[in-house]
């Protein structure tokens, strides 16, 4: 069954009155756009802002059968219901089964349960409730090359644009090559060569910005000029036969060439151009912190940072087996066995453990008010019951995992300060491995599709309770000696710290003490970052070092300065 629906409400029927018509509207719909979708704002600039469904985003020209095998599987498969827009192309008025046979031919290949078209030039009939009723029950959607002008002019803030954004909220698929592929994103690029004119599409792929034809074009210029446009967002450029399938925060290709992965410069941080591959993966979340990091220029100071721990203690084990002695320092420091303690277990997973696995530890050495936190949601992190949980606590301890988790969950929330106010009122916080990493202010290994690299541009800002450092930690054991090099001659303002396993350092003030059963690697050299190979000290349990002095604390003064 297919069902074609028609308006011929609007002709074009010369290109020199066309590219009239087009130029008069973008200086009216971009205005308007920019009013009717200021609701957009906080979502295309917040990181974490990912859609359901999928959505398949090609370059144009000739695309492979894979890529529309695999739009109609994200779709449903055989119960795929497809909807074709052809809106984009010149002859969808006067030619639409010309037009669309091609693609009935290549889409019915892949047998699926119905193929209908939905086409209008009417922005009135487009924001009709009855015109587009066909989306409501649609699994898959996709958007025919040609004007993305006409796409945006006729459907953007309309009755259809929201009910296409349901079909990714159910879980469906669009899809869409050439102008079906620049609409995706709210910023649009609209026209030029060189210079883009912008304006609104359909926010399909909130904080970025899409190019097509990308090498076959050259528009690498183009996309980095939209770039600057609008800071902090991602650029897409996606070459001929190309698709980039987006699916929450991961990122894909697949295809013949390849995606270029665009950012801005910024006073700090050069343009960063990368090319995603066939067969490659690249994070969403990731590349859009690292955009917003480029507009907010904290995340790229050189300017060196005092190591102190003004109030409180910190305790930062390298992962393994806790040490009977490290975790006697920490209930010493927050107050002995009676005070109140939260574990925060987030970076062990999206869902919360059994209490037991990440409280027991504790438990079993005598703490008596241990209590698990794995907030989840922007409610959660603002409930009175967690605010007071915090507010009273005088302990806290990052299990290990995987970092990035605990900067998806708590970076610059009202949690992240009250983390703070732990130390602030003279309490402990401690973690192991990853929750030794989140302690210090550059984070390492922080990558969300894997921990091999130990810079992530993006997820490279920890939670600062021990300022001007970077902590990695199962140090000598997985041979991380030269990564940690490599980070100290790209960040000579910082001191990095390597943490053995079954080892810790209990930090008061600018001093750092080690306990346990190996040791801590120092790279503390001057901040010159042509030196080849950065100096480096090796300390072992009971040495001290103190980080404002750059310097060992020698044992005797040591000793003389311990309370007894």
């Amino acid at each position: 069954m297919m069902r074609l629906q028609l308006s011929h409400s609007w002709h074009i029927r010369r290109h020199g009155y066309c590219a009239l018509v087009t130029l008069l509207f973008l200086s009216v719909f971009t205005t308007m756009s920019s009013q009717s979708h200021a609701a957009d704002f906080q979502t295309e600039n917040d990181p974490l802002y990912t859609k359901s469904g999928s959505l398949v985003i090609c370059g144009g020209g000739v695309l492979p059968h894979t890529l529309l095998d695999r739009f109609i599987e994200l779709g449903g498969g055989p119960d795929a219901h497809v909807v074709i827009i052809p809106s984009a192309s010149v002859i969808a008025d006067t030619d639409i089964h010309a037009r669309m046979s091609g693609w009935y031919d290549r889409l019915a290949d892949n047998g699926f349960a119905s193929l209908q078209i939905l086409h209008t030039r009417s922005r009135m009939e487009a924001d009709d409730e009855n015109f587009s009723q066909i989306l409501d029950l649609a699994t898959a959607v996709w958007f025919i090359g040609g004007n993305q002008n006409w796409l945006a002019q006729t459907y953007v803030g309309t009755r259809t644009e929201e009910r296409l954004h349901n079909v990714l909220a159910r879980g469906g698929v669009i899809g869409g090559t050439s102008a079906g592929a620049a609409i995706m994103s709210r910023s649009m690029i609209a026209d030029g060569k060189v210079e883009p004119l912008l304006s609104s599409g359909l926010g399909f792929l909130p904080g970025t910005i899409v190019d097509q034809h990308f090498k076959k074009r050259n528009r690498q210029e183009r996309l980095m000029r939209a770039l600057q446009l609008r800071p902090g967002m991602v650029g897409f450029g996606i070459d001929e036969g190309t698709a980039l399938i987006v699916q929450g925060r991961s990122l894909e290709v697949i295809g013949e060439s390849d995606v270029s992965i665009c950012l801005s410069p910024s006073t700090k941080r050069p343009a960063r151009i990368e090319s995603l591959t066939p067969g490659h993966k690249a994070d969403l979340i990731a590349l859009k912190r690292a955009a917003n990091s480029r507009v907010d220029t904290l995340i790229a100071s050189t300017d060196r940072h005092v190591p102190d721990v003004q109030n409180g203690t910190l305790v930062i084990a390298g992962g393994g087996p806790t040490p009977k002695e490290v975790i006697d320092s920490f209930l010493e420091a927050a107050g002995g066995i009676e005070a109140p303690i939260v574990v925060v277990s987030n970076a062990l997973g999206d869902y919360p453990p059994e209490q037991r696995e990440v409280c027991g530890w504790l438990q079993d050495a005598g703490a008596r008010n241990v209590t698990m936190l794995h907030a989840r949601s922007g409610e959660e992190l603002s409930s009175p019951s967690l605010i007071a949980l915090l507010k009273a606590a005088r302990g806290v301890w990052f299990t290990g995992g995987r970092q990035w988790r605990l900067v998806d969950a708590y970076m610059d929330t009202n949690v992240e300060e009250l983390f703070h106010d732990v130390l602030r009122r003279g309490g402990v916080i401690g973690g192991t491995s990853a929750g030794a990493t989140i302690q210090g202010e550059y984070l390492v290994r922080g990558n969300p599709l894997g921990n091999e690299e130990i810079m992530c541009e993006g997820y490279d800002r920890g939670f600062g309770f021990l300022p001007g450092v970077a902590i990695d930690q199962h140090f000598t054991e997985r041979k991380r000696h030269n990564e940690m090099v490599e980070l100290k001659k790209t960040h000579p303002e910082l001191i990095g710290l390597g943490v053995d396993e079954s080892t810790a350092l209990i930090v008061r003030g600018s001093t750092m003490q080690v306990v346990g059963k190996h040791q801590v690697t120092v790279f503390d050299s001057p901040t010159d970052s042509s030196i080849e190979t950065p100096e480096f000290a090796i300390l072992k349990s009971g040495d001290r070092y103190d980080l404002r002095q750059h310097r060992r604390v020698e044992t005797a003064l040591a000793e003389a300065d311990t309370p007894k």
